[in-house]
C-alpha cells in the first residue's frame, strides 16, 4: 500500500480506501456482520488505513461496525464519516431521502451521536453529506464545525459531493471558496465534472478523493467488450436498477473503445480503473466498493501496478471528449479536456507519471 497527504490537512490516507457502505447497507446484498468485520480487519492488514462511512449507512450501523472491527486500531486508521440527514425525521410521501438539517445545533448533536457509535473521541474527516450549495454557504454551519474542531471532536471537515454525477457548483465552491476537502465521483467512464474539481483542488491546494472508480460495476471485470446484453441484469433492490438499459448498452460499447487501456497489461481492469483515478497528484485516495475478499486482494494491490502511459491517457482524453464515439454527448461535459490537468501546464506530465507514494 502507498499513502498520500490529503492536501490542506494533516491527514495521510491510504491510496486505496474502504467504503464502509459495502458492509453496512444492502445495496450489494446483505453482508453478515461477522463477514463485514472480517473484511474490514483484512483491509487493515493489507495496509488500508482510510475508512469512509456515514451515519446514514444502515441507520448508524456503518459507524458501529467500524468500531467493532477496528476500535482497537483507532490510532492507526483515518475515519471519515458524514452528517446532514436527520435520522429521527420520518420520511414523507415519495421522498427517497430523509430531510436534511444544517443548523448548528443539529450538526453538533449529530457529531456526538457519531462519536458514540464510532467509539472514539474524534472524527478525522467530518463531511457534509450530499449538501446543496446553500448549505455549504451557511456561515453558521461552518462556525459550528469550527467549534467542533476547536473542541477536538473533529480534525477536519469537508463535503461529500453527490450523490450522483454533477453537483458542479457544490464541488467547485467547496474547493475554491471553502478550500476544504471534497469527496467526488470519478472513473474512466465518468470523468466530468470531476476533471473540473481536480483542477480546482490543485489550484486551491484543497484535498480531494474519489469514489465509484468502477463506474457502478462497468469497470470491475463483470462486463467486457464482448458482453451480450438482452435485458437489464440488476435485481429490483439493486441500487443500479434505476439506470436505463441505454446506459448499460452504451457502457459496454465504451469498453470496446478503451480496450487499449486494458489489454496486454499485467493488471486487472479493476486495478487499472483505480490507477487511473490516482493519476492526478492531488488525488489523495480512491475508495472502491469492496464486497468480498477477492475484490479486497485485487483492489488493495492496485497502487503497486505500473503507472498508466501518458500517451494512453491522452488518447483516452480525446475519446472521452467525444463520449467514446457513442453518438450521445454528456450534458455535463466541460469546455476543457476531461484530463486537461495533464496538458494545461497546471501539472506537468512528468509529475503525473511519478505520483507520490
Amino acid at each position: 500500500m502507498k499513502y498520500r497527504n490529503l492536501a490542506g490537512t494533516s491527514l495521510t490516507l491510504s491510496e486505496v480506501g474502504f467504503g464502509v457502505w459495502s458492509v453496512s447497507t444492502n445495496w450489494w446484498g446483505e453482508v453478515p456482520e461477522a463477514d463485514g468485520i472480517a473484511l474490514l480487519r483484512k483491509a487493515f492488514d493489507k495496509g488500508i488505513t482510510f475508512f469512509d462511512t456515514a451515519d446514514t449507512y444502515g441507520e448508524g450501523y456503518g459507524e458501529e461496525i467500524l468500531a467493532k472491527a477496528l476500535g482497537s486500531q483507532r490510532d492507526s486508521i483515518v475515519i471519515g464519516t458524514k452528517f446532514g440527514y436527520d435520522l429521527d425525521a420520518p420520511r414523507s410521501g415519495h421522498q427517497r431521502e430523509r430531510p436534511q438539517n444544517w443548523s448548528p445545533e443539529f450538526v453538533k448533536a449529530a457529531c456526538e451521536k457519531s462519536l458514540t457509535r464510532l467509539g472514539t473521541d474524534r472524527i478525522d474527516l467530518y463531511q457534509m453529506h450530499n449538501s446543496r450549495l446553500t448549505a455549504i454557504q451557511r456561515d453558521d454551519t461552518v462556525a459550528a464545525l469550527g467549534e467542533l474542531r476547536d473542541a477536538g471532536k473533529i480534525k477536519h471537515w469537508g463535503v461529500a459531493v453527490g450523490p450522483d454525477i454533477g453537483w458542479i457548483e457544490e464541488g467547485e465552491y467547496t474547493l475554491r471558496d471553502r478550500r476544504v476537502p471534497a469527496q467526488i465521483i470519478y472513473s474512466v467512464l465518468e470523468q466530468d465534472p470531476a476533471d473540473r474539481f481536480i483542477r480546482a483542488a490543485t489550484d486551491a491546494n484543497a484535498g480531494v478523493f474519489c469514489r465509484v472508480p468502477h463506474a457502478s460495476g462497468m469497470l470491475d471485470g463483470t462486463y467486457t467488450k464482448d458482453t451480450q446484453l438482452d435485458s437489464m441484469p440488476f435485481d429490483a433492490d439493486d441500487h443500479r436498477s434505476y439506470r436505463k438499459m441505454q446506459w448499460l448498452s452504451q457502457s459496454v460499447e465504451k469498453l470496446k473503445r478503451i480496450d487499449f487501456l486494458i489489454s496486454g497489461k499485467l493488471a486487472t481492469v479493476g486495478q487499472i480503473a483505480i490507477k487511473f483515478c490516482l493519476a492526478p497528484p492531488i488525488m489523495a485516495s480512491c475508495v472502491p466498493t469492496i464486497t468480498n475478499m477477492a475484490q479486497l486482494d485485487e483492489y488493495a494491490a492496485a497502487p503497486d501496478i505500473d503507472e498508466l502511459p501518458v500517451d494512453e491517457l491522452q488518447k483516452l482524453s480525446g475519446l472521452y471528449a467525444d463520449n467514446f464515439g457513442t453518438g450521445e454527448k454528456d450534458p455535463v461535459k466541460s469546455s476543457q479536456s476531461p484530463t486537461g490537468w495533464v496538458n494545461t501546464g497546471n501539472v506537468p506530465v512528468e509529475r503525473m507519471a511519478a505520483t507520490p507514494g
